[in-house]
């Protein structure tokens, strides 16, 4: 398991993805607070079973239950939108919605990680992380 990544949620988001493709139900990673915040909405917006932080040396590990062992994801698509690269920000009114307003959006914002319509409801833009739906 490696310990650097040069964009952790990104690295989240992918063990995520293949996990699901190769139907896995959970997940261990290096935690951080951006991972444990992302995974936190992902899991408050039911699509994720669980998430948990588990004790370790150099660095605690964020256990990640995806779904139940006999239930399919609720995870059809994630993808990570802003990038090292390319960073997307967007204002409170820009906010964008995923297949209609089945999926969600996460957003950094000024007062951390929370979903869109909680971004809109709160009148607050920022930085769109993940795309899931």
């Amino acid at each position: 398991m490696s310990l650097q990544s040069s964009d952790t949620v990104a690295d989240l988001i992918t063990r995520i993805r293949n996990a699901i493709m190769v139907g896995k139900n959970e997940i261990r990673v290096p935690t951080s607070k951006l991972k444990k915040a992302v995974a936190d909405e992902l899991r408050k917006a039911n699509y994720l079973e669980a998430v948990n932080i588990e004790e370790a040396l150099p660095r605690n590990i964020l256990h990640v239950v995806i779904n139940k062992a006999d239930k399919n994801a609720a995870i059809n698509e994630i993808s990570k939108v802003s990038r090292p690269g390319r960073r997307v920000y967007v204002g409170a009114d820009k906010i964008p919605r995923v297949k209609s307003g089945r999926g969600i959006v996460l957003i950094s914002t000024s007062k951390g990680i929370m979903s869109g319509n909680e971004a809109k409801k709160m009148r607050l833009g920022g930085e769109l992380l993940v795309k899931v739906y």
